[in-house]
């Protein structure tokens, strides 16, 4: 039972952007580390799953990097003012170092001991300063890391426009049309301009980015116009010297050098990796068709693997021979969500825009995308100019067989491409196949879209509204005949009201009734006959939003409007019950209880309300739940109901709140989980206990499993009682004390295995007393019989020359023996 006294807190439940900063590789290019917000994830290389998350900082985090003197460990830093160590394999912080400055990027390298170097801000905004900090040796967990030593000045916060170089004996730094060297030891700076202005070849000198050759003293720039530059002799003011390589027609995102310096790999928005090899231009590679633009480009240390982060939230990991091994896919971050945030009754998945032209449906369980479903399935042209065809609306019936989407361009006034589709889902090919598509359903842009979840309705029916001041009814038709089996849509009904824009439908919970809201009114129409049955108008702006109540207050029909109304009617007395006047944004029912979520925004941020159409006083208010904007919400039913006690959170037993703010962070309610309260190893065990049931399971595992439990049976007697191993101080400092303050191993062999050993009166104490109980039976019970028995055995296997080997029987092999002797067999003799 979780105790009503639990405060709820608003936490980042996935979504966030992988392709923030560069990714980052293990030394053995087994994992891959990448920011995820407040977390950095720990994702195989080889299955794409995360195995780790890393929480600990409490904003942003902007830069990781691993431990150049230990391989098993990543440093990490963060918005917060603090770098933080890890031991990645077991997900344990090991250390915090407090600098208390905002801090953008983080760079290590080996010569550089005891210290990391980190991008920090000036008292300008704008401004901003690369530094080294110096991390005191300290044997406490948080430590005040204050020693910071000035290094470069006027540089740009990316960490795309910074590189060591080798052995770390200079930085470079780009910024606008410069291009400035720091050398560590003679502790000068030389600087280089490139012109400003536009040449005749009308190319763009701007630097975008910068990495340093690993064994050469060669830099190489990436420009706006596409090109990449390779400086050298670049000592010497005068005499030093670039050489051009260009491909890209647009600017130049990011690069890299492999681990040996003999490529050089470059990315943009063509969505092309191209590897330029030994820096020639007719010697270069490619690896097309990457469905992004390339924003970081990574390598790891041992050289076997590259790693592409795309403008889709999307991680690509590359062999060396270029070709792709891995992709990992978070949310995608589309330019606006327009479909808003739905759920995809059969997988429970959280459905809205994806990739341009595509809807995606993403696992709220595993934080990963499931699939990408291809609505409008036309190759899209990365062209700032083009006006695209986008998808402006969907919507699921409440089984998810069907599937209604609209999509639509308009390149001017009078010219408006509008196309509606209806997806069938089939259960062979476990996909959506496109069943109806419906060129220009209305004559004006789509406002809204909805199905009649009623679940005792025969054929599924189709609401749209549009600004063209109708409403039509669409319900699915069999045309099959003797020759083929067709099923399809058609429109059943067309409803308007005083040529007034529709703006927003919804169905009562039962689908008797049909609410259309006509800009400043609402209508309510039977769903049977499509009659008028009656209008509600409330002069305080056109209408945002509407819906049901649901349950017990199926009786309520609730709106809002642009001027901050929230109006209740009751559609029994059609009279309106009770008004609120406050700034809704956001306003979701929950399809499990008679609760509806609304957010308002303010000044400070977004405020979030739930309350009962029934009651006008709000059940829970959470102030401040973000700063940001919050533009959809949405009710995600829980597989296990939660079981709250307070009347306050019983909002949160049968369902989750999602919510997605302006950034596009995803963002829900949660109180302090269990996952929290464990120690490591324990979050170890429960994540080796909760592994999924797969197919393979069934027809190996739970076999396997049967026969484990079989032997175990068998040998349960034979077992040899062991010292309890909580009881010996040796093992109990192996096992409980954190691996980086264990002393050395070959410390402690010698007292590891010394506790393993077992002493002379270490013997099985319950075995003694079996044993004689077992002598004692078989004194008391064998005859005489049964001796001679046994000596004509003993003889037998004595003169038995043919056998080299004596079988000896097993303690359970002599139990059944005995058993069978004390058998009568005298009714043989009478046979």
């Amino acid at each position: 039972m979780v105790e009503g006294e639990e405060s709820v807190r608003v936490v980042h439940c996935g979504g966030s952007a992988l392709n923030f900063r560069r990714a980052a590789f293990s030394a053995d290019s087994r994992y891959l580390f990448c920011v995820s917000g407040d977390f950095i994830k720990v994702y195989s290389t080889a299955t794409e799953e995360c195995v780790h998350i890393l929480q600990g900082h409490r904003n942003l985090v902007t830069g990781i990097h691993l431990n150049p003197n230990n391989h098993l460990q990543l440093y990490s830093c963060s918005f917060d003012g603090t770098i933080k160590l890890w031991d990645y394999l077991d997900g344990i912080l090991i250390k915090t170092f407090i600098v208390g400055h905002k801090l953008h990027t983080l760079f290590t390298f080996a010569h550089a001991e005891d210290s990391v170097y980190v991008i920090t801000n000036k008292e300008e905004p704008d401004v901003f300063q690369l530094v080294s900090v110096k991390l005191p040796k300290s044997s406490s967990q948080e430590v005040q890391a204050k020693e910071v030593s000035f290094v470069l000045d006027y540089i740009n916060q990316s960490p795309k426009c910074i590189a060591f170089g080798s052995e770390g004996e200079y930085v470079a730094a780009v910024r606008d049309f410069y291009l400035s060297v720091y050398f560590f030891k003679k502790k000068t700076t030389s600087k280089f301009t490139l012109p400003s202005t536009k040449t005749k070849k009308r190319s763009k000198n701007t630097f975008t980015c910068v990495a340093c050759h690993p064994k050469e003293d060669c830099i190489a720039s990436g420009h706006m116009d596409g090109k990449i530059r390779l400086w050298r002799n670049f000592d010497d003011e005068r005499k030093y010297t670039y050489t051009c390589l260009h491909w890209h027609h647009d600017m130049v995102m990011d690069l890299a050098f492999s681990v040996t310096g003999t490529s050089l790999l470059s990315g943009g928005r063509e969505c092309v990796l191209v590897e330029w090899r030994d820096a020639t231009e007719k010697n270069k590679e490619f690896l097309p068709r990457l469905g992004s633009t390339i924003e970081h480009i990574s390598v790891s240390p041992a050289g076997d693997l590259f790693c592409t982060s795309h403008s889709d939230n999307k991680i690509m990991v590359i062999h060396r021979n270029l070709e792709t091994s891995a992709v990992i896919q978070g949310l995608v971050k589309d330019r606006s969500i327009s479909t808003g945030l739905m759920v995809d009754p059969r997988t429970k998945a959280l459905v809205l825009n994806g990739k341009p032209g595509h809807l995606q449906f993403y696992s709220l369980q595993s934080d990963k995308q499931l699939y990408n479903l291809d609505i409008i399935q036309q190759e899209y042209i990365n062209d700032t100019g083009l006006i695209q065809i986008e998808l402006a609306k969907a919507a699921f019936n409440c089984s998810g067989k069907w599937l209604a989407t609209v999509e639509q361009r308009k390149e001017r006034e009078s010219e408006l491409e509008l196309q509606m589709k209806l997806w069938n889902y089939n259960k062979k090919t476990q996909g959506f196949v496109l069943n109806t598509k419906i060129a220009m359903p209305h004559d004006d842009h789509i406002t809204a879209l909805c199905f009649c979840n009623a679940e005792k309705a025969e054929n599924p029916t189709l609401v749209t509204a549009s600004k063209d001041g109708r409403f039509k009814v669409w319900i699915l038709t069999d045309d099959s005949d003797i020759y083929r089996k067709a099923v399809g849509w058609t429109c059943d009904f067309v409803g308007s009201y005083h040529k007034f824009q529709a703006t927003n439908c919804c169905f009562s919970e039962d689908g008797s009734l049909l609410a259309v809201s006509f800009e400043e009114t609402v209508t309510v129409w039977d769903s049977e006959t499509w009659e008028l049955r009656c209008t509600f108008c409330q002069r305080a702006g056109k209408i945002k939003h509407l819906c049901f109540g649901k349950l017990t207050c199926s009786k309520y029909l609730l709106g809002t409007t642009e001027q901050g109304i929230l109006c209740c009617w009751n559609l029994l007395s059609c009279s309106l019950e009770w008004s609120a006047k406050f700034m809704v944004s956001v306003l979701e029912p929950d399809p499990t209880s008679e609760h509806i979520a609304a957010v308002s925004q303010s000044p400070v941020g977004a405020d979030l309300f739930v309350f009962k159409p029934s009651e006008p006083r709000p059940l829970y208010i959470q102030k401040s739940i973000c700063r940001e904007e919050v533009q959809w919400g949405v009710f995600v039913p829980r597989d296990v109901p939660e079981s709250f006690t307070s009347e306050a959170h019983q909002w949160l037993n049968r369902s989750q709140f999602y919510f997605l703010t302006k950034s596009q962070s995803l963002l829900t309610f949660s109180t302090k989980s269990p996952e929290e309260k464990l120690t490591p190893t324990s979050k170890q065990l429960l994540a080796e206990e909760s592994l999924p049931i797969t197919p393979f399971y069934f027809i190996l595992g739970k076999h396997r499993q049967q026969q484990k439990e079989h032997l175990n049976e068998t040998l349960k007697e034979e077992r040899v009682q062991l010292p309890l191993t909580e009881n010996i101080p040796a093992i109990n400092e192996l096992l409980h004390t954190p691996a980086h303050v264990l002393p050395s191993a070959s410390f402690l062999c010698s007292l590891f295995v010394d506790s393993l050993l077992l002493s002379h009166g270490t013997h099985s104490t319950e075995g003694i007393p079996d044993d004689v109980d077992m002598e004692e039976e078989i004194n008391s019970d064998d005859s005489d019989e049964e001796k001679d028995l046994a000596e004509e055995t003993q003889h037998a296997a004595i003169t038995d020359l043919g056998e080299d080997i004596i079988h000896q029987l097993s303690k359970s092999e002599e139990r059944e023996l005995r058993k069978l002797r004390k058998v009568d067999y005298s009714w043989i003799a009478d046979l």
